[in-house]
């Protein structure tokens, strides 16, 4: 497995891709470099993305390769890459509470929000007291204020006015593993559990639940957040990754329906929900 950070291996993968443009030039590293007046090592640097390329880099690398009708589309991409990665450590020097409004107009613009959770209740589903418990976990990790927590879990649940109203709907898959991590202690998990089968009851809500156990047509990974087919965000431990290219939106869909379809649904997920709360009252 890779242990390239998502933003570094976009840089690599724009890399090879201006490689790739050399070569259909059938030009050396060291040709292109005196072509566009720079030092060869420079040529490598880009190509490994051991170095960010400038636009005029990028306009004068497709100039020397005879390529100039590929440079707005090249230059969309590199911007593209360049706004993907959102570094939780730089985001939240706004703070937790500020944070939670910024998303709010897109969450309003989308039609169906499909969500996959491998580890924790998705936000929109959260009870008050789940959120100020994983906001509490997440202020210990970054060393934020924990005075900020109950404003953040507030913020974070104004979103869920949207819920049932049928100007969205929503499709959340999680992981049973989801609902068995105790998050807040065995009260709040039970005010969480009912929370969860109160909204599954919603209109324009479909809550599916991967059981524990299940045999896999498709392994658990990081959470994601796709907003119609226009726009997809997937969490890591240190940043998030956004992206609007239609080749990663195409592979998150098919993600989202192959996990979709392991998932039971109905009062097959009322079932995994209510073993999970007598699994927590036996600890």
């Amino acid at each position: 497995m890779s242990t390239l950070r998502p933003s570094d291996a976009a840089k690599k993968a724009f890399g090879v891709r201006l490689r790739d443009l050399r070569l259909d030039a059938s030009l050396s590293g060291v040709a292109l470099a005196k072509r566009c007046g720079w030092h060869k090592t420079k040529i490598s640097k880009i190509e490994h993305g051991k170095q960010t390329p400038s636009e005029p880099d990028i306009r004068a690398w497709a100039t020397a390769c005879d390529a100039q009708g590929q440079i707005p589309e090249l230059v969309a991409a590199h911007r593209d890459v360049e706004q993907m990665w959102l570094e939780y450590r730089r985001e939240l020097r706004a703070g937790q509470k500020h944070i939670q409004l910024r998303s709010m107009a897109l969450y309003e613009q989308t039609k169906l929000l499909r969500a996959y959770e491998a580890l924790f209740i998705p936000g929109f589903l959260q009870t008050f007291e789940y959120s100020v418990a994983q906001f509490s976990i997440h202020a210990q990790l970054h060393g934020l204020p924990l005075e900020d927590v109950e404003q953040a879990a507030r913020n974070r649940l104004a979103r869920q006015r949207l819920l049932g109203t049928g100007t969205n709907a929503f499709s959340f898959v999680l992981e049973a593993s989801a609902l068995h991590n105790n998050i807040g202690g065995a009260e709040v998990m039970s005010g969480q559990f009912d929370r969860l089968l109160e909204i599954s009851a919603m209109p324009y809500v479909s809550i599916g639940i991967i059981p524990l156990g299940h045999r896999r047509t498709l392994y658990p990974g990081e959470a994601f957040y796709l907003f119609d087919e226009q726009h997809v965000r997937q969490e890591f431990w240190t940043g998030l990754l956004r992206s609007s290219r239609p080749e990663d939106i195409a592979y998150f869909v098919r993600a989202f329906a192959a996990l979709r379809a392991q998932a039971v649904h109905g009062e097959a997920a009322h079932a995994e929900i209510e073993s999970a709360r007598r699994r927590l009252r036996g600890t």
